[in-house]
């Protein structure tokens, strides 16, 4: 298990080095953010001096250096527009998009789950067709479009929630079903075939000869002979998560990370976008780390082979 573990870790620390290492150099393809800090009436000295003030000065060599510096001293610096450092700013925006992302996993897995159980163990019957549809739909449909469509129903015709903002349980609802919705699908999708594929086997059928009921034979062997695929799904779905709410807290102007990376990607704020990238990177990692641990311990056969 210790070099399972071992070689799990030095693959998370290359891909973090990587992470790293492309966020900074691709950046500063979009420009200087100079010309954005300094007013439109600024000479050229002020260009200069405000350059020299952070640091842009610099050749791309030694600002990559000194970056990686502070890294290895946990110093994410300090933002080029609100002077602030970085990690009170992703601190103050981090509880809000934490929120998001649990109200959408917890969507995701509460319908996607038992809708893809059902498809499986009542797959012959013609209510099924209609969770196919919804699940179809759900997977089809773009996030930002069924944000659109959620504001315009329930936020502005009918009045029911908040279009946009925070503050309140209410305002969660719509963002939370926006963003877990292509991950319901996905989930659903998953625990179907994970669950037909089980049933399939020798062991459902001499269960079922032995006269064992639909509601243990689920909850005492399906459940656990499935999981390793949603396992799976799960670390996926969980940066995926993330990802969307640049897209979702745009729509619904929510104050997490999202929108802090449209709005410091727009004014070019290069020490923000690192640091939000580079919390993505842990979490994604982390997430992925976390998944196969629990491979071994569902399935040994993953850790032995792994080490063999």
């Amino acid at each position: 298990m210790s070099v399972f573990l071992l070689q799990r870790l030095g693959q998370a620390l290359v891909a973090i080095f990587g992470v790293m290492t492309l966020v900074f150099f691709i950046q500063r393809l979009t420009g200087d953010p100079t010309y954005l800090l300094v007013p439109e009436t600024a000479t050229q000295e002020d260009i200069e001096a405000m350059r020299r003030t952070l640091g842009l000065d610099q050749p791309l060599l030694m600002q990559y250096l000194d970056y990686l510096g502070d890294m290895l001293r946990f110093d994410l610096g300090r933002s080029f527009v609100q002077n602030v450092a970085v990690t009170e700013i992703i601190a103050s925006r981090l509880p809000y998009t934490l929120q998001l992302a649990g109200g959408a996993l917890l969507v995701a897995l509460v319908i996607g789950l038992p809708v893809g159980l059902a498809l499986a163990i009542w797959r012959k019957h013609r209510s099924t067709n209609v969770l196919m549809g919804f699940v179809l739909g759900a997977q089809s449909m773009p996030t930002f479009w069924s944000g659109i469509l959620m504001i315009m129903v329930f936020g502005v015709w009918l009045g029911w929630l908040p279009p946009s903002g925070s503050g309140s349980l209410s305002h969660l609802i719509m963002p939370s079903i926006a963003l877990g919705l292509l991950s319901m699908a996905t989930y659903a999708r998953i625990a179907r075939s994970s669950v037909l594929d089980e049933l399939s086997k020798d062991y459902v059928r001499s269960a079922r000869a032995r006269g064992v009921g639909t509601g243990r034979l689920v909850g005492k062997h399906l459940l656990r002979n499935s999981l390793i695929p949603v396992i799976s799904i799960s670390a996926l779905e969980i940066s995926q998560l993330l990802a969307g709410a640049v897209i979702v807290e745009t729509v619904f102007a929510w104050p997490g990370l999202g929108q802090l990376t449209v709005q410091s990607v727009q004014s070019r704020d290069f020490v923000v976008v690192q640091g939000i990238v580079l919390l993505g990177a842990l979490v994604t990692i982390g997430v992925n780390l976390i998944a196969d641990i629990l491979y071994s311990v569902v399935d040994p056969r993953i850790r032995k082979g792994d080490g063999a």
